[in-house]
């Protein structure tokens, strides 16, 4: 009897560990999004939003591929500036980086970072950093976010910034890094 007992417990287990492959935190997919000129990995299909932000009296495209798992929020974030746009580029990203990180109230050079890579479409590696926010505690709600900053020149001579981070919100905080 045992014995049967014990080959049940197995097939429960194992069905177990089949229908948790089946959850959104393990479906980890490659979304191309050649419009924006990357592909990046998502844990589920992100919903894609996109807006016009003004910036020196100019209407600059920006789309947000995002995708809520549980607590976390995993996103992409890309501004593209045309050729003649380009010279903003510095200041635009000095601008975005500003606003996070005033919410989180650190500074570019006071903020947790690691030296981290990234991979281009010819299997380049680039150096990048990675920074750790933790931001003001609501008392209900706690928020810490991953986020790296990339900028890149594009075919068209143009400038792209990516925003890629990921946002863990819950009611306990929980380290950054």
């Amino acid at each position: 009897m045992s014995k049967l007992m014990l080959q049940k417990f197995g097939v429960v287990l194992a069905l177990a560990f089949l229908l948790s492959a089946c959850s959104p935190k393990l479906d980890w997919r490659t979304v191309q999004s050649p419009q924006d000129g990357y592909s990046a990995l998502f844990p589920g299909k992100p919903e894609k939003i996109q807006r016009k932000i003004s910036y020196q009296d100019q209407e600059i495209p920006q789309t947000l591929q995002a995708v809520k798992i549980e607590d976390d929020i995993y996103s992409v974030s890309t501004i593209h500036l045309t050729k003649d746009q380009s010279t903003l580029a510095p200041k635009l990203l000095e601008q975005l980086q500003g606003n996070l990180l005033n919410r989180a109230s650190v500074s570019l050079e006071s903020a947790l970072s690691v030296d981290a890579l990234y991979q281009t479409a010819n299997k380049q590696r680039v150096a990048t950093k990675d920074y750790f926010l933790e931001f003001k505690s609501t008392g209900a709600v706690e928020q810490s976010m991953r986020v790296r900053w990339i900028t890149r020149i594009g075919s068209d001579n143009g400038t792209w910034i990516y925003q890629i981070s990921v946002l863990h919100t819950a009611p306990a905080r929980v380290d950054a890094k």
